[in-house]
């Protein structure tokens, strides 16, 4: 009994961790070429900045179209056989990186590499939901950003040095194809708990989208828009505006670092059952962040935004996906997830294709004003709106 006690309170296990690194190496994938995106299209094929917040939106607007649609697969169907599927779909669409000799070409093959990332995010962390055990799930969501967190620290830092030191992008998508490739092998040693098969109702409604979980979702898209124009346009800005070379690695950096120790700092108030606390506190510390970057435009203030937003992201996602999960019932975890990073993906479609409209009307500078004012609409639509709702409809 003591063992089996033991084994259940264990937030580390076996299967945890290849969850955690199968992510992992998910999202390095994607960072490592997210910062260079923008670069490769100018230098590439002479884009515009219109044209590369269009070409850069499409993989966003597809994750966004299949995550409902992959809440209810993942619902319905064996959760490690569509985990397997997606990664193996979001690997080889790297290796079409390489053919792309127009930007017509590359547009339509990044645009419908969104696809399998996006029903992958949603696949991945309902893995690691159902591995966890109920008693550290909370704690455990947190920890599980990690592993996107040290990505993010990692990837855009690794992506932009190849751009340095080596002059050819296919050197940079060679590192993504081969890092999804060991994620897709780590994945496949899982051994999740079998679950009772949910038996497949009519299509409705709530099948794609929790219904209860709306207005977090409102307040999620609006802090992911400012989320998207800055994460995309940074690198031209910190270069072309603010004369700063070689600062968007090291901005990536300390927002990675500033999630990471937040993520473990929240772990603990999380496990304690502070979910609206530490929700409300991030969204409204990354807020600032937000501000600052937008109205102060100096070395010292640029790097302490990326502390800010760092520490502020870090708790409030954690906080944001478990609030989701407890206004689900189990058999919708899937859903719960999906409609979390649909949210998510609706602002960061809207950040890049608005910010890459007002960047090329006005300026990258007027680009963050608008995003820091859409963050704080969604730090009141929680206070607002969120709040309250939530702690009168959780299941949990």
């Amino acid at each position: 009994m003591t063992n089996e006690n033991n084994t259940k309170e264990r937030l580390w296990n076996a299967n945890f961790v290849k969850v955690f690194t199968g992510n992992f190496l998910l999202f390095f994938a994607f960072y490592v070429v997210m910062p260079v995106l923008p670069l490769y299209l100018r230098d590439t094929f002479a884009a515009d900045k219109q044209m590369i917040g269009l070409v850069l939106s499409g993989y966003t607007l597809t994750a966004l179209m299949v995550r409902p649609f992959s809440g209810w697969l993942i619902d319905s169907f064996q959760r490690k056989t569509m985990l397997l599927l997606c990664y193996f779909l979001f690997f080889i669409f790297f290796a079409g990186y390489f053919l792309a000799w127009s930007v017509l070409l590359f547009a339509i093959i990044r645009t419908l590499h969104g696809l399998p990332f996006g029903a992958l995010t949603v696949a991945s962390s309902t893995m690691a939901i159902d591995v966890l055990y109920p008693s550290r799930r909370a704690e455990g969501i947190g920890y599980y950003g990690l592993s996107n967190n040290v990505a993010m620290a990692i990837g855009p830092t690794v992506g932009l040095f190849l751009y340095n030191v080596v002059p050819d992008f296919n050197y940079i998508f060679a590192v993504s194809l081969i890092t999804a490739g060991i994620g897709l092998a780590v994945d496949w040693s899982i051994k999740p708990r079998k679950r009772q098969q949910v038996s497949r109702q009519p299509l409705s409604l709530d099948h794609f989208f929790l219904l209860p979980g709306w207005r977090l979702g409102v307040s999620m898209a609006c802090l992911s828009f400012s989320f998207g124009v800055l994460s995309n346009y940074l690198a031209i800005y910190c270069r072309d505006e603010l004369r700063m070379s070689g600062g968007t690695g090291t901005f990536f950096m300390l927002a990675a670092i500033g999630l990471m120790v937040s993520r473990l700092i929240g772990g603990r108030s999380l496990r304690k059952g502070k979910i609206v606390q530490n929700a409300a506190f991030g969204a409204t510390f990354s807020m600032f962040g937000y501000l600052l970057f937008a109205t102060v435009s100096h070395p010292v203030a640029y790097y302490a935004t990326a502390i800010i937003i760092g520490l502020g992201n870090g708790h409030m996602f954690p906080a944001y996906q478990s609030m989701f999960i407890n206004l689900a019932p189990n058999s919708q975890r899937g859903t719960a997830n999906s409609t979390l990073l649909t949210s998510w993906d609706v602002g960061i479609g809207l950040g890049v294709l608005v910010g890459g409209a007002v960047a090329e009307a006005i300026s990258y500078h007027s680009a963050f004003v608008v995003a820091a004012a859409v963050n704080m609409a969604g730090v009141a639509v929680f206070h607002m709106a969120c709040r309250r709702h939530y702690l009168q409809h959780r299941l949990r």
